[in-house]
């Protein structure tokens, strides 16, 4: 299955159906008045999360989705069908945005949540609503209301509790490889990996979802290389894991790469929390893993962890400091406890 994340709809809400000028005529009866009925209610244009879906795929082969129009209303007061609704199913992590791509309709983060993209048209009033003690006989009713036509965007961003980050080649996929099930591809070329990929992490009987995107490059902003969307995917993270090449000859200057493009992409991308991990070590002796690391942690300022996605070293402490900085932020995210009712 390709993956999919960003997709152009176009979509239209049933126009209401019109109200039917009738009058009753029955054998015997001489003053049968108005029996013209209301017109049936158009359909409209929904949009609903569901599980099983990781990818907007379906958007591709079908960009069109048109609700019913309402069925006129008819003699012997009978109202008009209402129009069937459109259901688009998409998953969980949806953003709807609006023809210019920067308004957000809604955000839908929940298996379940539905909202309404554009409502159907309401019915037209038959003659049988005109009906009064000084207007017996109305020969009068109104035309269906028009339906909501309008594009809209559908931009996915993954769930994961935790994103990766990294030039290409700096051994994201074999980390993911390493601490998960998942399998993503694998070689020694710049951008194997040409899309995200999920992978469950278990550490100390907890788990959590880590996310994998492709590398970026300088310039990525701008669109050299892959460009800088799929950094989208890991907006919602508690916390991004930066993975930098021990065997680079420039570190400083890798990590700082990838500073500026987070900056560059904005948003709060560039000041969410981070742990800085120097990959690759097993290629590297100790005199030149103290050196990479001083340099490494003279450009983030901060501490540096040391890894190997091949050998495996140090990855259970890269894993606990993520899921600790995770527990952080789901702590920071809870809603402040209603204050103690006071009682005598």
């Amino acid at each position: 299955m390709k993956f999919l994340d960003l997709a152009k709809v176009y979509i239209r809400s049933g126009g209401g159906g019109s109200g039917c000028i009738s009058f009753r005529r029955e054998k015997y009866m001489e003053y049968g008045g108005p029996d013209g009925g209301d017109g049936g209610k158009g359909g409209s244009v929904w949009v609903e999360v569901v599980d099983g879906l990781n990818t907007l795929i379906d958007f591709r082969y079908q960009q069109h989705f048109f609700a019913k129009n309402g069925q006129g209303g008819m003699g012997r007061q009978r109202t008009g069908k209402d129009g069937d609704s459109v259901v688009l199913r998409v998953p969980v992590g949806t953003e709807i945005l609006d023809e210019d791509q920067e308004t957000v309709i809604a955000d839908l983060t929940e298996i379940g949540q539905r909202i309404q993209l554009a409502k159907g048209g309401n019915g037209g009033f038959g003659n049988l609503h005109f009906k009064s003690a000084t207007n017996q006989a109305p020969r009068r009713s109104n035309p269906g209301q028009e339906g909501v036509e309008r594009t809209v965007w559908l931009k996915l961003k993954l769930i994961a509790d935790s994103g990766l980050l990294g030039l290409p080649n700096a051994g994201k996929s074999t980390f993911l490889a390493a601490s998960s099930n998942a399998r993503p591809k694998i070689a020694d070329y710049p951008f194997t990996t040409l899309h995200p990929n999920l992978g469950v992490v278990g550490i100390d009987n907890a788990e959590f979802v880590i996310a994998d995107i492709p590398g970026l490059i300088a310039g990525a902003h701008e669109g050299r290389g892959i460009g800088d969307r799929f950094l989208g995917h890991v907006e919602r993270c508690s916390v991004l894991l930066h993975l930098v090449d021990g065997t680079s000859d420039t570190i400083a200057e890798d990590y700082q790469t990838i500073i500026g493009e987070l900056e560059a992409y904005g948003g709060e991308l560039a000041t969410k929390t981070r742990v800085t991990t120097l990959n690759k070590i097993d290629a590297l002796d100790e005199e030149e893993r103290a050196e990479a690391k001083a340099e490494l942690e003279a450009a983030v300022g901060g501490p540096v962890f040391l890894m190997s996605g091949v050998s495996r070293e140090g990855l259970p402490e890269v894993l606990r400091a993520v899921r600790a900085e995770i527990e952080d932020d789901r702590e920071r995210s809870k809603p402040a406890e209603e204050a103690e009712t006071w009682r005598p």
